[in-house]
């Protein structure tokens, strides 16, 4: 066989692989896990969660009544008021009412401001963990208002969100890193 040839069969051996590993089916993608409404707001949800303890947890108990100028919260009342916002609006989605003494006084100490946070998700653990996409539109009433299931369920992301940043801004005002943009 002369150069030409070899290198003309060589040619068409790789072109018949091509078009053979082209009409092969394609392998299955990985399982994405549930989908549907119900389980888009669970999994931020359950995004969410870590970063806000995660950032408790980091900011020292001796700054947890800090607060960069003297008209805006301390870091402790913000977690509170997670605390407080996730009992309100889990309680809802629960059917229970909230035991006001659940959330601590701003002035607690870290060990009892962190407790109330974790007891708030886990009040919150039970509302998203029993969202389906059968009961995300019944309507219920919190205080004044009446919402739906997804929408008080969105509104807790949403708000835990804007607190988190929050968070994070007095952690990094301490020279900390926030836990999302830890390496």
């Amino acid at each position: 066989m002369t150069r030409v040839g070899i290198t003309f069969a060589a040619f068409v051996f790789m072109v018949s692989c091509a078009v053979c590993v082209a009409q092969a089916p394609a392998a299955a993608p990985a399982p994405a896990g549930p989908v549907g409404p119900a389980a888009e707001v669970q999994a931020a949800y359950n995004r969410l969660k870590p970063n806000v303890l995660k950032a408790a947890e980091k900011m020292p108990e001796a700054d947890y009544q800090y607060k960069p100028t003297a008209d805006i919260r301390t870091f402790a009342r913000i977690v509170n008021h997670v605390t407080e916002a996730q009992f309100h609006v889990c309680s809802a989605l629960n059917g229970t009412t909230v035991d006001p003494k659940s959330v601590p006084s701003d002035t607690a100490d870290k060990a009892t401001v962190l407790a109330g946070l974790k007891a708030s998700f886990a009040a919150c653990d039970t509302a998203y963990g029993a969202l389906t996409d059968a009961t995300i539109t019944e309507t219920l009433t919190l205080g004044p208002v009446k919402r739906s299931r997804i929408g008080l369920a969105w509104g807790n992301v949403s708000h835990d969100n804007e607190q988190y940043a929050e968070l994070s801004t007095y952690l990094r005002l301490k020279g900390l890193v926030p836990p999302t943009a830890e390496k």
